[in-house]
């Protein structure tokens, strides 16, 4: 199904959503049909028992026929139920891929993920890169925990400049791998991302047991023993020498024993998580990549020069073997061929040549879902560019930048540059005027950058930086903490941050100190600012107290910008243009008036 030059992402996932919800339609087609059918061989066999064994009309084995007949319906059918699974799945994936590119995807589901590692982040609550209608429900598509990991890794941490180039040439490639992106979505059966790799992880890097491998072949000679013994007692009915032989052999069964369940212990489980995977790592195994990055992710499935997937494979036989124990007809064999040892060193082995491998099989796998889910988004958003980097003192620059979050058609964009002489910007104007949505569209569009991913802008071009936000800031009565403390220490953070981190600090504050007076506000506002800007930061301050806009002193590295807001008809309105200089007017008395206030 290659994609056709001319088609627009829009009708290219319009006309896969058509071909595969036809799919579904033929496949419950075919289910019904088959179901009719294993109804009908159901009366068939029961007629023709009754034929049979009432009125000896004809000969029992010929009800093998319908037997046979129902067998092979059986798996046909269930054959038709799995191809109609992954076709809902294929058009689940393009009905997904529609309503984000409509900006009609919900926006009320939020995954679960680890809030010790998003506090680490001092941006990812104040610029909605976390939760609810956010940045990462937008653009994560893993089916996986690792993927959902890495993403979000991705997205709270800035990358080096290197890494952000190999994932861009990573996302083009992808970009076209319509194909390769559609299985990923749909191979295998369901995979929870719930599935957590820590406990396979801990399980195949752990020590993988302690039998010697000498004891192996005390096993296989106490079974050839007692296969010969067998024999001879078949033969002559000769039994001391069975006997003796299976003594040896509990007593060798019973000195493993200890050592065989720590081998075994959580195989079944882990078994069944990497299965999970193995559909996954089998379709990047088949695709041919040509960026340096997607490459060696591929060699990363890899274990002494064995696919994961046909590792896995081979630990599916071993287990498999094991699971025969259960069969009571075969459970008197486990002790007279030593099967149980066997099996426990056959897992043993398997570990030690795996067993370091797989988490970074995990890994690749985590990573590649990252790729592709910025793939998808690149795919999805044909206009949005790679950002540009230059080198030299920190930089900003964009032009006509929105808010990947807020529909196109009623985005307003701005153009933003902050560098040069110019280090702060500071943007004045009322409530609801669009001082803080600017300031986190600057700064999810920084974080896009930083890992790799396109923009939503005509042009960026930024060095590489790293943020600091404070924009969301709540007391706390559990903790004791006012607002104004929560938000210093937010500061200070981000202070300490600009100290010592290597990248230069890009810092969001919107309505910066606004829970203490004028004066002190002004005084903290004036240090804060010359603070961060004496340790090579730019950034962005906002607020709606006139009073702050005096900070800058003709000096030139401060510049005021605004938002204009007007009074028509009685109501309150925006264009949400960001414009030079300070506010002119303040319309918060009038809004006062409208609403009814004595003021």
């Amino acid at each position: 199904m290659a994609v056709p030059h001319f088609s627009s992402p829009a009708d290219e996932s319009k006309r896969r959503l058509s071909l595969h919800e036809q799919r579904v339609q033929a496949f419950e087609t075919q289910h019904v049909w088959f179901g009719y059918l294993r109804l009908l061989l159901v009366f068939a066999i029961v007629a023709m028992a009754w034929t049979s064994l009432v009125r000896d009309c004809f000969s029992p084995l010929l009800l093998v026929i319908p037997l046979l007949g129902f067998v092979v319906t059986a798996v046909l059918h269930s054959r038709v139920l799995r191809q109609q699974a992954r076709a809902r799945r294929a058009a689940e994936f393009y009905r997904k891929g529609l309503a984000r590119m409509e900006d009609r995807w919900p926006r009320t589901s939020e995954r679960s993920l680890p809030a010790d590692l998003i506090a680490t982040s001092l941006y990812a609550r104040d610029l909605d890169i976390v939760g609810k209608g956010s940045l990462f429900e937008l653009l994560c598509l893993a089916r996986t925990r690792m993927g959902e990991l890495w993403l979000l890794q991705w997205l709270i941490a800035p990358a080096p400049l290197e890494t952000i180039y190999q994932r861009q040439q990573a996302v083009m490639e992808l970009h076209d791998k319509v194909d390769f992106r559609e299985r990923m979505a749909v191979s295998g059966n369901e995979v929870e991302a719930g599935v957590a790799p820590e406990a396979l992880r801990q399980w195949a890097t752990s020590p993988s047991g302690s039998m010697q491998g000498w004891m192996r072949w005390v096993a296989l000679v106490l079974a050839a023993l007692a296969l010969c013994a067998t024999f001879a007692w078949l033969q002559d009915g000769t039994r001391l020498p069975l006997l003796a032989v299976l003594l040896v052999e509990l007593c060798v069964a019973r000195y493993f024993k200890d050592q065989m369940t720590a081998v075994m212990r959580g195989t079944d489980n882990s078994l069944k998580t990497l299965e999970l995977f193995s559909a996954l790592f089998r379709e990047i195994e088949r695709e041919d990549f040509q960026t340096k990055r997607l490459i060696e992710l591929k060699r990363d499935l890899l274990s002494h020069e064995t696919s994961a997937s046909a590792a896995i494979d081979a630990l599916g036989k071993i287990v498999s073997y094991k699971n025969t124990l259960s069969n009571p007809l075969l459970k008197p064999f486990d002790l007279l061929l030593m099967y149980s040892v066997q099996l426990a060193f056959a897992i043993q082995r398997w570990r030690k040549l795996h067993g370091e491998a797989v988490p970074v099989w995990l890994d690749a796998l985590g990573e590649m879902e990252a790729l592709l889910s910025i793939a998808a988004y690149s795919y999805e958003h044909p206009d949005d560019p790679f950002p540009t980097f230059t080198d030299g003192p920190a930089h900003l620059d964009m032009q006509e930048v929105g808010h990947p979050l807020i529909p196109a058609s009623s985005c307003v964009r701005n153009s933003v540059t902050i560098g040069g002489t110019t280090r702060v910007l500071l943007i004045s104007g009322s409530n609801m005027s669009g001082k803080s949505t600017l300031m986190r569209t600057v700064g999810v569009n920084v974080v896009l950058a930083m890992c790799g991913a396109p923009v939503r802008a005509r042009r960026m071009e930024l060095t590489p930086v790293t943020v600091g936000a404070s924009l969301v800031v709540n007391d706390s009565l559990l903790r004791g903490k006012s607002r104004f403390y929560a938000e210093i220490e937010k500061i200070q953070a981000i202070c300490e941050l600009a100290r010592k981190s290597e990248l230069p600090v890009l810092f969001l504050l919107d309505e910066l100190l606004q829970g203490t007076n004028s004066n002190d506000r002004l005084l903290g506002a004036a240090g804060i600012t010359q603070e961060l800007v004496d340790c090579g930061a730019i950034g962005i301050l906002t607020t709606h107290d006139l009073s702050l806009t005096a900070i800058e002193k003709g000096e030139g590295w401060i510049k005021n910008a605004h938002f204009q807001d007007f009074i028509v008809e009685g109501e309150m309105r925006f264009d949400f243009r960001l414009r030079d200089g300070v506010v002119t007017k303040s319309n918060g008395v009038e809004l006062m008036r409208l609403i009814g206030l004595k003021v």
